[in-house]
C-alpha cells in the first residue's frame, strides 16, 4: 500500500525464462506511478500531525526558463528557490514550516518528496540495469532520445517521476555531449487519458459515483467499518464523527494519508492506531473495491475510464509493427516544420515511460482481469507491456507502411501531418486477412513490479505461445483491448448520461 520494495534483478537463469531465444523484444512500454509524495490534503493536524511536510529539497533548487531580450533571440535559467505562505493566527501572511521549523524545503500538498525522488530515480536505474545492460536492447549511449517517447500528466509529481526515471536509466554519463533536450509529452487536463478522467469525462463521473455509493452501502455499517470506528474515529471532525466510505475525510482520503505518512520519517507520523494491520487491510480492501471494481465488472466503465490509454499502448504495438509511424515517433522526433523523423535517424520507438498514477496502473490491470488478489499499488509500482517477434515467424511487416496523410489540428496535409494507419485503430474484426498476417508471430507480456502477468482470455487455446500463457498473441491482447477501446473518447464520455450504471450481468474483464 506504501512504498515499494522492489525485488532483486533477475538472475541468469529467470532471463532465459523470461526472455526466450526464440523470441526478439521489440518495444517497451513503461508505465510508472509516481514516487513518494505528500498528503493531496492537510488531515488529522488534531493528532499532532504537521500539515507542512520538511521533504522537498527540491525547492531550493528550482529554475525556469526566461527571456533575456525583447526580440526573442536569447533565452536563459533563473535559478530560485520556493517558500511557501499561508495565514498565521490573525489572517496575517506567515511562512508555512514544517515540524521542525523549516521553510526551505517544504513540499506543496501532493508534492513529490525527495524520496519519491530516490525510489523513482531507483526504477530508472533498475530499468537501465534490465533492458541496457542484461538484455541490450536499449543502447548504453544516447546522443538523443527519439526512440524514448516520454509522457506524464498535467500532474507535477507526474511529471517530477517521469523525469527522474529517465535520468536513473540514461544519466548524463551516458548522454554525449551535443544531446539535445528529450521531448515529453503532456496533455491538456481535457484531453488526459493517462489517467482515469473523472473530472473531464461526465459519464465515468456518473459510473464512478454510482460504484462509490454501492461501496459505501455495502459497507457503512459493517463489522469491518465497526472495527475501524474502534481504532481512529476519535480523531474524526465533530461534522464527520463516523469514519465511512463516504465520510468527511473519505475513507479513500483517510488511506492516502496513512499510506503517505508511513512512506516518510518520523516526524509526520499518526498515532499507532492508524497503523494496524487489520484495519490497514480493511481499508485497502474496502478502498480498492470502491474505486476499481466498475472496471471487473463493466465494459462501459471500462471504456470510458482507461479505454483509451489501453487503446493508445496497442496503437503503439501494432504501430511498431506496421512501420507507420504510430508507434510514438512522429510525437517525440524532428523538429518543426520535420516532424516524425528522428533526430539520430532511429526508425521508430524503443521505449515508452509515462508518469502517472495508482489508478491509472489498477484501473489496466482490472480491465485486463489481472489485478485480483492485489493491493492497492505502491508508489512507484510499474507496469511494463512489452512487445516480443516470434523470428521464425516469417511476416511482411519490415516493409514501412505507406500510408496516406491525414489533416493535423492545424489542417496542412503536408509532410509535417502524422500520417494515418490503416489498422493500427481499427478494432479487429475489421482488419483484413492480409494485416492479420502482420499481426502474426508477435506476443505482448505485461510485468507488474517485476512480475510475470496472466490474462484470463490470453489463456485460451490459440491465444498464447506455446508453454507460457504469459505471452498473449498480439492479435489475441488487441481483441480484448478492442472491446473496451472507445472509437471516440470525447463522443464515449457524453453518451448514456443518466443511464443505469451497472449492467444487468455482471461483463468480465480481460476476454
Amino acid at each position: 500500500m506504501t512504498t515499494l520494495v522492489p525485488r532483486e534483478p533477475y538472475s541468469d537463469e529467470e532471463l532465459r525464462k523470461l526472455y526466450p531465444a526464440s523470441l526478439k523484444l521489440q518495444l517497451v512500454q513503461i508505465l510508472l506511478r509516481h514516487g513518494e509524495r505528500s498528503p493531496v490534503s492537510a488531515r488529522f493536524q488534531n493528532t499532532g500531525l504537521a500539515p507542512y511536510w520538511p521533504y522537498c529539497n527540491a525547492a531550493k533548487r528550482f529554475s525556469s526558463v526566461v527571456m533575456t531580450k525583447t526580440d526573442w533571440s536569447t533565452w536563459n535559467e533563473l535559478q530560485w528557490r520556493r517558500r511557501v505562505e499561508t495565514f498565521g493566527d490573525d489572517d496575517r501572511p506567515i511562512l508555512a514550516a514544517g515540524p521542525g521549523g523549516e521553510v526551505d524545503t517544504v513540499c506543496q500538498l501532493g508534492e513529490l518528496t525527495d524520496k519519491g525522488r530516490e525510489t523513482t530515480l531507483s526504477l530508472g536505474e533498475r530499468l537501465r540495469h534490465l533492458y541496457v545492460d542484461q538484455l541490450e536492447f536499449m543502447p548504453k549511449i544516447i546522443s538523443d532520445a527519439d526512440m524514448i517517447y516520454l509522457r506524464a500528466t498535467p500532474m507535477p509529481r507526474a511529471l517530477d517521476s517521469v523525469q527522474q526515471s529517465f535520468i536513473g536509466m540514461y544519466p548524463a554519463s551516458t548522454r554525449t555531449v551535443s544531446f539535445p533536450p528529450p521531448t515529453i509529452i503532456t496533455r491538456a487536463p481535457t484531453d488526459e487519458t493517462l489517467f482515469p478522467n473523472e473530472h473531464n469525462c461526465r459519464r465515468f463521473s456518473q459510473l464512478a459515483r454510482a460504484f462509490a455509493q454501492r461501496t459505501a452501502d455495502r459497507w457503512n455499517d459493517s463489522k469491518d467499518m465497526d472495527y475501524l470506528n474502534s481504532l481512529i474515529s476519535k480523531w474524526m471532525p465533530e461534522s464527520s464523527p463516523r469514519v465511512a466510505v463516504d465520510s468527511h475525510p473519505r475513507l479513500s482520503g483517510i488511506m492516502d494519508t496513512v499510506n503517505s505518512t508511513l512512506a516518510h520519517g518520523p516526524k509526520t507520523r499518526l498515532p499507532s492506531a492508524f497503523y494496524d494491520t487489520k484495519g490497514r487491510e480493511i481499508i485497502d480492501k474496502i478502498g480498492s473495491e470502491e474505486w476499481f471494481s466498475g472496471y471487473k465488472e463493466s465494459q462501459e466503465y471500462r471504456k470510458v475510464g482507461i479505454g483509451a490509454l489501453v487503446g493508445d499502448i496497442v496503437t503503439r504495438m501494432v504501430g511498431n509493427v506496421d512501420r507507420s509511424g504510430n508507434d510514438g515517433l512522429w510525437e517525440v522526433a524532428g523538429v518543426d516544420g520535420d516532424l516524425g523523423k528522428a533526430r539520430g535517424g532511429e526508425s521508430g520507438i524503443k521505449l515508452t515511460m509515462s508518469g502517472c498514477h495508482d489508478t491509472t496502473l489498477a484501473a489496466i490491470l482490472s480491465s485486463l482481469g489481472a489485478f485480483e488478489g492485489e493491493e492497492w499499488p505502491p508508489y512507484t509500482s510499474h507496469i511494463a507491456v512489452e512487445l516480443f517477434k516470434d523470428e521464425s515467424v516469417k511476416t511482411d511487416s519490415a516493409t514501412p507502411a505507406e500510408p496516406a496523410p491525414r489533416q493535423s489540428f492545424l489542417g496542412s496535409s503536408r509532410k509535417k501531418t502524422k500520417p494515418a494507419s490503416l489498422m493500427t485503430r481499427k478494432p479487429t474484426q475489421e482488419l483484413t486477412a492480409e494485416e492479420k498476417a502482420k499481426l502474426q508471430g508477435h506476443y505482448v507480456r505485461l510485468r507488474y513490479n517485476d512480475r510475470p502477468v496472466t490474462i484470463p482470455g490470453c489463456q485460451l487455446p490459440g491465444n498464447h505461445m506455446k508453454g507460457d500463457e504469459t505471452f498473449c498473441t498480439l492479435q489475441a491482447f488487441k481483441a480484448i483491448a478492442d472491446k473496451f477501446t472507445p472509437r471516440i473518447w470525447t463522443d464515449a464520455c457524453g453518451e448514456r448520461l443518466g443511464e443505469p450504471a451497472f449492467p444487468v450481468s455482471p461483463e468480465l474483464a480481460g476476454f
